[in-house]
C-alpha cells in the first residue's frame, strides 16, 4: 500500500534526523590544531625519488624545498620521516604509513581517482604522467623491447600495459632507475617508460631524449597527500600554496630542478 504524504514527510525527517546525528558523533578535525600545537610539520617520503626527493643537503628535492615553504609560512618547523616502502612499492597499502609518522605524504603523489580513494590532496604543483626516454627521438615504440618503472601510485599502469601491447612492444619491468638506465645505456632496452618527472631527470643526466606517452594515457597533477577528514591541515596548506605561488616560490623551485614541461 502508497504511503501517505504525511508518512512519506515523518519518514524524511526521521532520515534526515538520523543523518545530523551521525555526523555530530563524528571526531572533530583537529589536524591543523595538532600542527599548531607541536609547533611541527611532519611529512613521511621516499628515501630517494629525484627530483622530488634527492637525497642532497644542498639540494633536496623539489618536494622538500615546498614543504620546507609550507612549513615556514605556516610559522612550524618540517620534521621529514624516510619511508624505504614508498621507494619500491607503488602500493600504498603496503606503505604501512599512519598519522603518528605523518600528517603530510609527498615525494611522488599523483592526484588520481586511486590516490583520491585514500587521500585527501592537496593542490597541485606541477604535471605528470607517463613518458618516453631514449638514446635518440623515437618516432614510435613499435615492435621495441621497453623497460618499465612504476614506482609512484596513482599512475594508470593498466593503461600503460595495453599502450604496450597495441605497439607490439615487448616490456621488461625494471626494479629501479639505476636498472632502467643501465639496461638501456648497453642495449638491453631500446627505451623506458617511466613517470614524468623521473624521467625528466634520467634523460638529463643520460643526454637522452624525452616525449609524452600516448596521450591516451592521460596527464595528472603532482600533489601532496593528507589524511582523509584532514580539511583545517589541507585549507591551510592551500593558503601558503596560494602564497607561495603569488610570490614565485613555486615556480622559481621548479626551474631550479630544470622541472619545466615535457615539449
Amino acid at each position: 500500500m502508497a504511503l501517505s504524504a504525511t508518512m512519506r514527510n515523518v519518514v524524511s525527517v526521521g532520515v534526515l534526523l538520523a543523518l545530523l546525528v551521525g555526523v555530530s558523533l563524528l571526531p572533530p578535525d583537529t589536524s591543523l590544531q595538532e600542527v599548531e600545537a607541536t609547533a611541527s610539520l611532519k611529512a613521511c617520503v621516499p628515501p630517494l625519488y629525484p627530483p622530488l626527493v634527492t637525497g642532497d643537503p644542498d639540494k633536496p628535492g623539489i618536494d622538500i624545498e615546498l614543504l620546507r615553504a609550507v612549513a615556514d609560512h605556516m610559522g612550524v618547523s618540517l620534521l621529514i620521516s624516510e619511508n624505504r616502502a614508498m621507494g619500491r612499492d607503488f602500493n600504498p597499502r603496503n606503505w604501512n604509513l599512519n598519522r603518528a609518522q605523518c600528517q603530510v605524504i609527498a615525494g611522488g603523489v599523483v592526484d588520481s581517482d586511486q590516490t583520491r580513494s585514500f587521500l585527501e590532496t592537496g593542490p597541485a604543483y606541477a604535471d605528470t604522467g607517463w613518458a618516453i626516454i631514449s638514446p635518440a627521438p623515437l618516432a614510435s615504440i613499435e615492435s621495441l623491447t621497453v623497460g618499465t618503472l612504476a614506482l609512484v601510485s596513482g599512475l594508470d599502469r593498466i593503461g600503460l600495459a595495453s599502450f604496450l601491447r597495441t605497439q607490439n612492444a615487448t616490456a621488461r619491468v625494471v626494479a629501479s632507475a639505476d636498472a632502467l638506465v643501465g639496461a638501456i645505456a648497453d642495449g638491453t632496452l631500446d627505451a623506458g617508460v617511466t613517470e614524468a618527472m623521473l624521467a625528466t631527470k634520467l634523460a638529463a643526466e643520460n643526454g637522452w631524449t624525452i616525449a609524452w606517452a600516448s596521450p591516451e594515457l592521460g596527464r595528472y597533477n603532482l600533489v601532496f597527500g593528507l589524511w582523509k577528514g584532514d580539511i583545517t591541515l589541507k585549507r591551510a596548506i592551500e593558503g601558503a600554496f596560494a602564497e607561495l605561488s603569488a610570490d614565485g616560490t613555486i615556480a622559481a623551485t621548479l626551474d631550479r630542478y630544470g622541472a619545466a614541461p615535457i615539449d
